[in-house]
């Protein structure tokens, strides 16, 4: 990283941040490395939250909200919108930051980032919005309604495949509604979590607000685990594995707290006999390459009428044939590194099983290496799956560009098919004709069973404005737009009596008169 990029960021004055000397020793203790996946090399060390740092950092998010949720709402939109244009700003240098720390291309890296842009917009907007409903009461002289309430500190856990977009759709909603943030990033991703941070405090901070953005960077046992536990969070927020899904949310539902959880996807892509294919084969291709496979929204599976299915699998692998592998930051790659050894290795795991449960690898497969590859490459891949359907790997989430083509003859088996994944995030269908997007969009429930759901689109993209999320082991968490600001709130029912006398409800009378 340049000089310029690093002050630009806030990153060379960060006393979190250990830049010289970085070497391939082991770190002292306390210091974790973050590494440039394309290289495998580190990039900077970052120093860990320790248990007293932890309590201090609560005890400023703590002091954070209670000033906090005093600031009007419109006020607290204003803070959001100078948040938004800081951003602006930093856009390039920090989507660049992105594609450095986990290996997105730069495109996406940028594009990360005007996400949170778009996010903020849309919560200085709404912090003219929060509306709380009227009820007609069912007695004389009463007035019934509601109103939302700031909810406290939130607990904030991000992975590392969207390391500022995650955090930007909690934070910026979370402090419309009055909250403040406590974010613990990945350990992958800690550069861009502290630039992240450092821009929304600094802007808040100057304006007056102390203590609203938080961040604490540490290991699972020492932070993550503190974290969940702590009920002085009434919500966590968490992104990642399906695995860390259902720990934080035993966790937090001992303690009677409220998670948000957004987890795995195994998304599916339905093609039609009618369908455009050259639409299809666009959904597909980036939905199944972008980020080098790593989006919980990747397209996974690809289910393909069989009248159709060897034009565009063709197509595909042609494509596939031609992708631009190599520096995420060069600006003709369209697939960069996974995020570590560990990653390639379950990648080459679920191709060795692919093969051995009757698979035919079409294209890719392999590990990238030779010049120029000294990080974690690996070729995104089309499984052919047998005629039989019976494949356990493609039930599994491979965080990596593997794509399983299955074939169909009647829509009713495609979403059988499609729907037959313990996760229910992401799915889409291609087609021509009305009855077929009707039947995957059922009002019954009885055509896609995931929590988003494209028409003629691929599975990836989700634009702001619409609740995201999804169902069964995705976790049924919302996050960003529609009203998924509520999660952030607390409900109030409020009833006055404006009149005389006491009435009771369902016309009770109760007393000595009685």
């Amino acid at each position: 990283m340049s000089s310029a990029l690093l002050e630009h960021l806030g990153l060379a004055d960060d006393d979190r941040v250990v830049l010289e000397p970085v070497g391939d020793e082991t770190p002292e203790a306390g210091i974790v490395l973050t590494e440039n996946p394309a290289t495998g090399r580190p990039i900077a060390g970052v120093r860990l939250d320790t248990e007293e740092s932890y309590e201090q950092t609560m005890l400023a998010a703590i002091a954070g909200f209670d000033r906090w949720r005093r600031v009007p709402a419109p006020v607290r939109g204003q803070v959001v919108r100078a948040i938004g244009e800081e951003m602006r700003r930093s856009l390039e240098p920090l989507g660049e930051l992105i594609a450095l720390e986990v290996g997105k291309i730069r495109a996406e890296g940028i594009g990360e980032v005007q996400e949170t842009i778009d996010i903020a917009d849309f919560a200085v907007g709404l912090s003219r919005q929060l509306y709380g409903k009227t009820m007609p009461s069912e007695r004389p002289e009463h007035r019934m309604y509601e109103q939302w309430l700031p909810l406290g500190p939130i607990g904030v856990i991000s992975a590392f495949n969207f390391p500022n977009a995650v955090w930007g759709w909690n934070a910026m909603l979370g402090a419309v509604c009055g909250d403040s943030l406590v974010w613990k990033p990945s350990l992958f991703a800690p550069l861009t979590a502290i630039a992240t941070n450092s821009i929304a405090d600094r802007v808040a901070c100057q304006m007056g607000h102390e203590g609203v953005f938080n961040l604490v960077i540490g290991t699972d046992d020492v932070i993550g685990e503190r974290l969940i536990h702590d009920r002085r969070l009434p919500l966590i927020s968490a992104t990642g594995s399906c695995r860390m899904g259902r720990h934080v949310g035993a966790v937090v539902a001992r303690r009677l707290g409220r998670t948000l959880l957004e987890l795995g996807g195994n998304n599916a892509i339905i093609v039609e006999p009618d369908a455009d294919l050259d639409l299809a084969f666009e959904g597909t291709f980036f939905g199944a390459v972008g980020t080098a496979g790593q989006r919980c929204t990747t397209t996974r599976r690809l289910i393909v009428h069989e009248s159709v299915a060897d034009v565009l699998v063709d197509r595909l692998v042609t494509a596939y044939k031609g992708v631009v592998i190599g520096d995420p930051l060069d600006r003709r790659t369209l697939v960069g590194p996974l995020i570590n050894s560990r990653s390639v290795d379950q990648f080459l795991r679920a191709i060795e099983q692919a093969k051995q449960q009757g698979g035919e690898v079409l294209v890719g497969g392999e590990r990238v290496t030779g010049d120029g590859f000294g990080g974690h490459f690996v070729q995104p891949t089309i499984v052919r799956v047998p005629a039989s359907g019976a494949f356990p790997i493609a039930h599994e989430e491979t965080f990596a560009p593997i794509l399983y083509v299955f074939t169909y003859r009647d829509l009713d088996e495609a979403l059988a098919m499609q729907n037959n994944a313990d996760q229910g995030l992401s799915s889409a269908i291609f087609a021509g004709g009305m009855r077929a997007v009707e039947r995957f969009l059922s009002p019954a429930g009885t055509g896609s069973d995931c929590g988003l759901a494209y028409v003629n689109g691929g599975t990836s993209g989700a634009e702001i404005g619409g609740a995201f999320g999804g169902e069964k082991d995705t976790g049924g968490g919302r996050e960003s737009g529609s009203d998924s600001w509520k999660q952030y709130m607390r409900r109030q029912t409020v009833t006055i009596n404006h009149g005389s006398s006491m009435r009771l409800a369902q016309g009770i009378e109760f007393g000595a008169s009685s």
